[in-house]
């Protein structure tokens, strides 16, 4: 009975959301560098101006935006082995945590100073200093970031995606940076694995190199920050509810247990090594949840609304970029690693 109820009440809204992310998901392979749960996002948009009546569809929505994204963060951890990354990422940690900081600090400063409420300038920070939109997939639920929100975050760190991609190889290039430190900088300094992938496909076809490697593992070695940022956050706003007296406050349903579960996955594949052969599905059906969950929250936002309140996340996001930017390229030069 349970189950039919469950079928009754979410399995239309979900079909919805694999619908229109799988025309996110081949418009991505089709222009990678947008990516699928970006245009997830805008169909999400489009299609909800479109309906007339969301009511049959609004609890599966729901389940989409908030469990199945949770569910794309724990199988994200089957990607995540952890022995091998720390291995070849290892030397990049100076440089990561000085941009994780730094973006943490600026979203931390900025958001007084332009008056963005901290839920906002939370997901953008997180988003620009770990992995883009798997970092605001993971972050949204602990500090219970709205849709709203979650459009707002993902499309600000998409703006810069794409800046990033088109100017990082012509400026690693006029800054005379060896292959070793375009890896590095691209993996520290852009936060979308996508975008990543383009700017070090570029300065490969610019170079005669094979960076993409290095610099994918040095984005996996940020996405590990996934971890102990959101059991931060988890703690904060555990201390906030207590703090502030409010009734009703309960630590299970705040705790970010999902991310427990996704160190779990991480372990597995590190203890039990893995192969390439058990875990692409996984990380496949990791991505299509992430884009399926974007296309759930942009059915859940007015796209007029977010255009008109996008312009101070939008400046918050720039200077988080550029201050990342700066951080990274200054420990690298402390680190004679250039």
């Amino acid at each position: 009975m349970i189950i039919i109820d469950f079928i009754k009440k979410n399995v239309p809204g979900i079909l919805v959301c694999a619908v229109i992310g799988a025309a996110a998901y081949f418009t991505g392979l089709k222009f990678p560098v947008i990516g699928g749960p970006v245009s997830a996002i805008l169909f999400g948009m489009i299609f909800a101006r479109l309906m007339k009546n969301k009511s049959a569809v609004q609890n599966g929505i729901k389940f989409t935006s908030k469990k199945i994204l949770q569910y794309a963060v724990i199988l994200l951890g089957f990607g995540m082995n952890i022995s091998a990354i720390l291995a070849r990422g290892i030397q990049s940690l100076p440089v990561i945590i000085a941009t994780i900081t730094t973006s943490l600090v600026t979203a931390f400063i900025f958001s007084k100073i332009l008056h963005i409420t901290g839920k906002i300038s939370t997901l953008i920070g997180v988003g620009s200093s770990i992995c883009g939109g798997s970092a605001i997939a993971a972050a949204a639920p602990v500090i219970d970031a709205d849709d709203e929100e979650i459009a707002q975050s993902i499309s600000v760190i998409f703006l810069f995606n794409i800046c990033a991609a088109v100017i990082f190889p012509p400026l690693g290039a006029s800054l005379g940076m060896t292959n070793e430190g375009f890896a590095l900088f691209a993996g520290t300094a852009i936060n979308d694995t996508s975008s990543v992938t383009a700017a070090a496909t570029a300065w490969d076809g610019l170079h005669g190199s094979n960076i993409l490697p290095d610099a994918a593992i040095v984005k996996l070695t940020r996405t590990l920050a996934i971890i102990p940022i959101t059991l931060v956050l988890a703690v904060v706003r555990m201390r906030k509810e207590e703090s502030s007296g409010k009734t009703g406050f309960n630590f299970t349903k705040i705790f970010p247990w999902f991310v427990l579960w996704f160190i779990l996955a991480s372990i597995i594949t590190t203890v039990f090594n893995l192969g390439s052969g058990t875990v692409a599905p996984l990380k496949w059906l990791s991505k299509f949840f992430i884009i399926m969950a974007m296309a759930a929250i942009g059915l859940n936002t007015d796209i007029v609304k977010l255009i008109k309140k996008g312009g101070k996340p939008i400046l918050l996001g720039f200077l988080c970029w550029i201050c990342i930017i700066g951080a990274s390229l200054f420990v690298q030069h402390i680190m004679h690693i250039w």
